[in-house]
């Protein structure tokens, strides 16, 4: 079956390249082999004009705030995307751009030689910005496939401004999406003497053991050292769905917010990535939840609903989905009636980042977020709060949340992200009680978390990691 036309997005009207040596995948954000529709397309567009599949993928060291951290993830991705490529017949092209004096050009000396482009159409980060500026640039087709949505994100014509209005649209369409992606055999395998002569030697070479040189050649920020927790690539991905579903799922409608139970599934790095799609996950979990008698709804509703909410409303904020801008205007209007409000503390972005505050769990929190690179969900959520309190103004907060992510989060930079640090703000949620600072913003408190968490059972294992 071909990839639904829902999905596909032509963002130029340029003819393809007569005598062309291969079609290119540039996988910008969906750095895998395995239910990417971008992918599947990319085939399909081979097979249909007699030619191989050159798939490419870069990694560059000026990115905003690149660091270790970020690239190590992404490097250890590379040899399990190498050897899927390599066992279905395509081509695979890695470029580690490692200093500002790499060539800076290589998409297009490779479209040079493509019938046409296919990408990632994703709606936040730098994948926005190329494809807004490449397709004119190109020469040949620019294609942009959904492939990190389960339900295309053209499928909402308009942005919903909450979960109980996108939920009823997802569930309507979701049985005819939520279906694994046929691949196709490549009928036309790659030859490396395919490859232009003057590009072989630009394309690197990642193994396991070579990945700490090559992240120490990089120029990039090497004071933010790797995860102590996460290690990239699709195999990890899948050895973490493995033990969410083992011992995990059965718990996560009782235990998921509570947040040293660990009953979460921390996949969302691995989702930002594009090493795992959100459809494998689901399908995952839909056939082991019916296997074993389990319920995955309310998992479900994390993975699919609001994650594709965040998606709507990337795609629709443009170019404000950093910014306080895109938030609803009754959220506007109170912080507004509340921006002179005396803050009960104030810290400095040092402070915040270093986790010099007054509360041990918003200190432990940012030390998660420091050494293992992510914070549980519901204590992100406090965490945001209390930077909105003791901020000097919501733009400061704001800076801070979207600052400490950039550099620290390996699952930052994504319209989940977006939308969770403005939810503090009041996306996607109502007016509540007037109060200090916060106005009709939703409140969270110190004494409410230790009510309905373990607070003492968190900062201690944090304690530990240090």
């Amino acid at each position: 079956m071909a990839v639904s036309a829902d999905r596909i997005r032509p963002l130029n009207s340029a003819p393809p390249r007569a005598s062309a040596r291969y079609v290119l995948y540039w996988a910008q954000m969906n750095r895998r082999a395995s239910e990417n529709h971008a992918l599947t397309h990319a085939a399909e567009t081979a097979n249909a004009n007699g030619l191989p599949l050159l798939v490419y993928e870069g990694l560059t060291c000026d990115y905003r705030h690149a660091n270790d951290r970020l690239h190590t993830f992404v490097l250890e991705g590379v040899p399990d995307t190498a050897a899927e490529l390599r066992r279905i017949g395509a081509g695979y092209f890695f470029y580690l751009r490692a200093n500002r004096a790499g060539a800076n050009d290589v998409l297009y000396r490779l479209a040079a030689h493509a019938h046409s482009v296919v990408t990632d159409d994703y709606p936040a980060f730098i994948a926005a910005q190329h494809n807004a500026r490449v397709p004119s640039r190109i020469g040949i087709p620019y294609i942009a496939v959904d492939a990190s949505c389960i339900v295309p994100m053209s499928r909402h014509e308009k942005r919903h401004y909450g979960a109980y209005t996108i939920r009823p649209r997802i569930k309507r369409e979701l049985p005819a999406y939520l279906q694994p992606v046929e691949m196709p055999p490549l009928l036309w395998k790659w030859r490396d003497n395919l490859l232009p002569p003057d590009l072989a030697g630009l394309r690197t070479r990642v193994t396991p053991a070579t990945i700490p040189a090559l992240v120490v050649a990089c120029d990039i920020d090497h004071s933010v050292k790797p995860s102590l927790e996460y290690k990239g690539g699709t195999q990890a991905a899948r050895q973490r769905l493995d033990i969410f579903l083992r011992d995990r799922l059965r718990r996560y409608a009782r235990e998921s917010g509570q947040p040293s139970k660990h009953a979460t599934s921390n996949l969302s790095p691995y989702l930002h990535f594009g090493q795992m799609s959100a459809l494998e996950v689901a399908l995952a979990v839909r056939e082991y939840a019916g296997e074993h008698k389990l319920m995955a709804e309310e998992f479900l509703e994390q993975l699919i609903v609001r994650r594709e909410l965040a998606f709507n409303f990337a795609r629709f904020a443009g170019d404000f989905v950093e910014s306080l801008e895109a938030l609803p205007d009754w959220c506007k209007r109170t912080m507004a009636k509340h921006a002179g409000d005396t803050r009960p503390f104030l810290y400095t972005t040092e402070q915040f980042e270093r986790a010099e505050t007054h509360d041990p769990l918003w200190n432990a929190a940012q030390r998660e977020l420091l050494l293992r690179g992510m914070i549980h969900g519901y204590y992100r959520m406090y965490w945001g709060k209390k930077i909105i309190e003791w901020s000097p103004t919501y733009e400061d907060a704001l800076n801070v949340m979207i600052g400490l992510h950039d550099v620290y989060a390996l699952d930052g930079r994504d319209p989940n992200t977006y939308t969770n640090i403005l939810w503090c703000f009041g996306l996607h949620d109502r007016p509540w009680g007037e109060r200090p600072v916060f106005g009709q913003l939703r409140y969270m408190s110190f004494e409410g978390m230790k009510r309905k968490t373990d607070v003492a059972a968190y900062i201690r294992e944090v304690a530990q990691l240090i």
